[in-house]
Formats: C-alpha cells, structure tokens, sequence
C-alpha cells in the first residue's frame, strides 16, 4: 500500500515582499532591473526551466529539474527535495530560485528505487528501503554541483538548501563537499536519533560540525519536536564551539514546515521573513 506524504517532510513555497528597485537574487549583468526615463522600473526574469540527466552517485544517470536565468552571470543553488519526493513544490522552488537570479538545481534523489514513478510512489519505495543512504546523498549532490558549475553564466559559486529531511542532507552535503553557503530549514536528526518506527535509517551529524566548509544558515519553529529547540541548542553550542560560521533563526508561534504554503503548519511571518533571510545570504555568498 503506497504510503501519504509526512507533513513533516514538506517545505517551502512561500512568497517574499521585496523592493522592484532592488534585485535580491545572485544574477549580474542583463537580467537585472533598469529604470526608463519616465521612472519606470523594468525587471527582466526570463528563465530557462527543464527536465535534465546529470551524473550522480557511482556515476549513475539520475533525472534533476534545472531552472537558470537567460542571460548575466549567477551563482548556483542545489534544491535538496524532502521526503514526499521530487514533486512540483520542489520545481517550483527551482523557478523562484531562477526568478531571483540564480541557477538552481533539483536532483531526483528517488531516480534509482522508482524511475518514471509517481512523487507519492517513489517516496514509498524509498521509504520502504531506509531512505537515500548518506553517502548516496553526497554523491548526487556532487553531480548537480558539477551540472551547475558548467553551465554558461555560472560563477562558480554555489550553495544547498534542504527543508525537512532535505535539511538534514543539506548539512550532510556542507560537512562533505565543498560549498559557499548552505541552509538547513528545521532539518531533523542533525542531533538526536529517530523514534522507533520512523521510516529512514538515519543517524546524528552534530559530532561532525568540525568539517563544516561554508557559512550556515539555519531556520527553525519554537513548537518543532524535530528539531526541538534543545536540540538547535545542541547544534548551535556545537558550532560555537567548533568555531563554525553560522546565522540562527527560531520562530516563536511556528512548528515544523512552517514554509510549506498548503499545508496546516504555513506561518506565513515567518515564512516571509525567512525567505528575506535566505536572499540576503545567498546575496552576500554567492555574488560574483
């Protein structure tokens, strides 16, 4: 029997009020807005936006969802999807990645257990076998790391972003490769161990902070059990103590999946302000 999608493995599409004026995303060059000689402001957000084959782990052929800006130059972003699967909140998030100026790229993480299937029954499949292994995980993060770098108007310079399960891998792939930045948006089992019974054969990454190769960026919900702010405590002290870079966000009133538009949990605040917080991240670490 296929399995529903954990609210607790959903993630972001919210929106984010900025200034016409003022461009929050990695691109340089003509993508960026201009203003005519009656004052009016023009912003060009053409984007190319495709279905791809990139070569991940152990050199595997797995499918990713490409979306870039036509023209400048841009920074690139790995959209890590959650546990639900590579479904079409995913891809959206790579278009407004695009939108904003950067390329971004979404790695089909369940491209060997279900290829061709469903999100809902990929997601089972690989729910059913434990989850992707971690040094999977690294190996197909690498891929569209390379994927990005080549394309034509990259700077070289690219970062992951992960929501939910994608959190924890986001971190997974800042402490294994080499990165300008990542996000961790409430990724659980960072710390802590699962419950008896959750579907994926994880296991905490806090005692790892020291390989840590990039600024980190972490934003969280006050009511979240996984993680609960003892446990971004935990983190957090970690970081400190290994001397990491990091910037921390916990959101009073929000629980887990607080991004997450469709469902319950969206808070939409602290959705608002935490893409703000992602634009200027990006923004001072991926720019040309």
């Amino acid at each position: 029997m296929r399995a529903a999608p954990s609210c607790a493995d959903s993630y972001a599409t919210g929106t984010v009020a900025t200034s016409p004026a003022v461009r929050p995303g990695g691109a340089r060059g003509g993508t960026g807005p201009t203003i005519d000689d009656t004052g009016s402001v023009h912003v060009s957000d053409a984007m190319t936006a495709k279905t791809t084959t990139i070569t991940g782990h152990g050199g595997d052929a797995i499918e990713a969802y490409l979306a870039h800006p036509e023209d400048g130059t841009y920074g690139g972003v790995v959209v890590i999807h959650h546990m639900p699967g590579y479904d079409d909140a995913t891809k959206e998030i790579a278009r407004k990645f695009a939108a904003h100026g950067y390329a971004a790229i979404v790695p089909n993480l369940y491209s060997r257990e279900a290829p061709g299937a469903s999100p809902d029954d990929a997601a089972a499949a690989a729910r059913a076998q434990g989850g992707v292994p971690d040094e999977r995980l690294v190996g197909d993060v690498a891929g569209a790391i390379e994927a990005l770098r080549a394309l034509p108007g990259a700077n070289g310079k690219v970062a992951t972003i992960g929501y939910c399960s994608g959190g924890r891998q986001s971190f997974l792939a800042a402490i294994s490769l080499d990165l300008d930045a990542a996000v961790d948006c409430y990724g659980a089992f960072v710390v802590g161990t699962p419950p008896e019974g959750f579907p994926l054969a994880v296991t905490p990454l806090v005692d790892r902070v020291g390989d840590l190769s990039c600024p980190l960026l972490g934003l969280f919900g006050a009511e979240d059990q996984y993680p609960s702010p003892e446990q971004v405590a935990e983190l957090e002290g970690a970081l400190k103590a290994a001397g990491k870079p990091y910037d921390f966000h916990t959101y009073e009133g929000a629980g887990h999946a607080f991004f997450a538009v469709d469902r319950p949990s969206y808070r939409p605040e602290a959705a608002v302000d935490g893409w703000n917080r992602i634009w200027e991240f990006f923004g001072r670490h991926l720019a040309s």
